[in-house]
């Protein structure tokens, strides 16, 4: 069983927590990191560039996304600018399309031109990988975030689709494929064998990872075994 550092894949930690941010970054098989405003909002931060900020006291070198929030396309590129420029390990991640459904296409081509380090996000269709392929500038770092966790929610198969945008983004040698809402452990072994560029992880996915990735089965089943009767003990159950 290979470790977690053993996989042909970067992993990036994906969370608000800043002692966890803090902590991951240390790691060394944790390759970079990614964040979001729903994750934030639930960890409580209420000033967006005050916590990115003092995150990137500590984050200085490895890369780290931070996203817009405007929903009219103008305003996301003013913030996209202002987020661009808070450090040089920063990738902008933009929504692939407005709440209106209204495509980010131009707006990428615009930042992508400007010579922006985009992140791009929310993507679930080969035809929204293509659309983002036709976009980006080769010559810039770019990071296309399909939401493979998403995918299989709904029964499909995220596999077949990762490897068909791996193929989509083939002639953009700087960009690379990111597997996104990563649900379990499997996942991040799953996006290394399709071979997907990254893979990012929930901070409790990664505890869980590093604890049980290969761990004995049997060895689980019978801690399994001694949970259940611990907790029926505690419970004071009888028959």
């Amino acid at each position: 069983m290979k470790t977690l550092a053993d996989l042909p894949i970067k992993i990036f930690a994906d969370g608000a927590d800043k002692e966890g941010i803090v902590r991951l970054y240390q790691s060394p098989f944790i390759q970079g990191l990614t964040t979001n405003p729903t994750l934030m909002r639930k960890a409580g931060i209420g000033d967006y560039e005050k916590f990115a900020r003092e995150v990137l006291q500590v984050v200085k070198t490895k890369p780290i996304s931070f996203e817009v929030f405007s929903d009219d396309f103008e305003d996301m590129h003013r913030q996209a600018l202002k987020i661009s420029k808070w450090q040089d390990n920063v990738y902008v991640k933009i929504p692939i399309t407005n709440t209106k459904g209204e495509s980010s296409l131009p707006l990428i081509r615009k930042l992508a031109a400007d010579g922006v380090r985009l992140n791009v996000t929310a993507i679930l269709t080969l035809d929204q990988v293509k659309g983002v392929a036709a976009h980006l500038d080769p010559r810039i770092p770019a990071v296309v975030s399909v939401f493979a966790g998403r995918i299989a929610d709904t029964g499909v198969d995220p596999v077949p689709v990762m490897k068909q945008s791996l193929e989509i983004l083939r002639p953009l040698p700087q960009a690379e494929l990111l597997w996104a809402s990563v649900r379990e452990v499997l996942n991040i072994f799953q996006a290394a064998e399709s071979g997907t560029h990254i893979v990012t992880a929930p901070h409790d996915i990664l505890a869980k990872a590093q604890k049980l990735t290969g761990t004995d089965l049997g060895d689980l089943s019978l801690n399994t075994v001694k949970m259940f009767y611990s907790d029926a003990q505690a419970a004071g159950f009888a028959l």
